[in-house]
């Protein structure tokens, strides 16, 4: 017998039309541990049935929710990143103004010390000496010529082989594809 949250809801309404159709005169039913009303019984049941049912409408009503959150949320983001970008143009300085936004005032750049400095340049300059990189001036200064250009020879193209459409037979102590092992 499957087992699950629906199946026992779609079983109580079941047990609950069974209990009003055979029981209905009973005046006590006595199982498990207790003894109770058909009217015990059945509100018992749709209690489950009930709880079953409000389960059921909130899962609609939450995907119906995250359908329109999907649908809505793009544009509002995009707004929403337009007004922080306008609060902090508008507040930038203000790192107090900012806060009472939930924003945080942009970093600003720790100054590099003497040796820092030097060693950024002597890396710069290592990049470039690597990347032959040159400056617009030094560029002007680069000049070329050619001494002879060289051309294939052309030869008149001859007409592509077809392939065979047999394959022809693995020669006996190869593999297909491979060399034969030599002992």
């Amino acid at each position: 017998m499957k087992t699950g949250k629906n199946t026992d809801a779609v079983l109580a309404q079941q047990l609950v039309a069974g209990t009003v159709k055979h029981f209905s005169t009973v005046s006590s039913l006595t199982f498990g541990n207790g003894t109770f009303t058909p009217a015990q019984i059945e509100a018992s049941l749709q209690t489950l049935i009930n709880l079953r049912t409000a389960v059921d409408d909130a899962k609609t009503v939450a995907k119906a929710k995250i359908v329109a959150e999907a649908a809505q949320a793009p544009s509002l983001r995009s707004q929403m990143a337009a007004f922080v970008a306008y609060v902090k143009a508008t507040f930038g300085n203000s790192p107090d103004v900012l806060a009472d936004f939930g924003l945080k005032p942009k970093k600003t750049r720790t100054p590099l010390t003497i040796d820092q400095q030097a060693a950024a340049a002597k890396k710069r300059a290592a990049t470039r000496a690597a990347r032959h990189t040159m400056g617009s001036k030094q560029k002007k200064d680069v000049k070329g010529t050619i001494t002879t250009i060289v051309t294939s020879p052309t030869t008149p193209a001859s007409a592509p082989v077809a392939p065979s459409p047999v394959a022809s037979a693995p020669i006996q102590g190869t593999t297909a594809g491979t060399a034969p092992h030599v002992a």
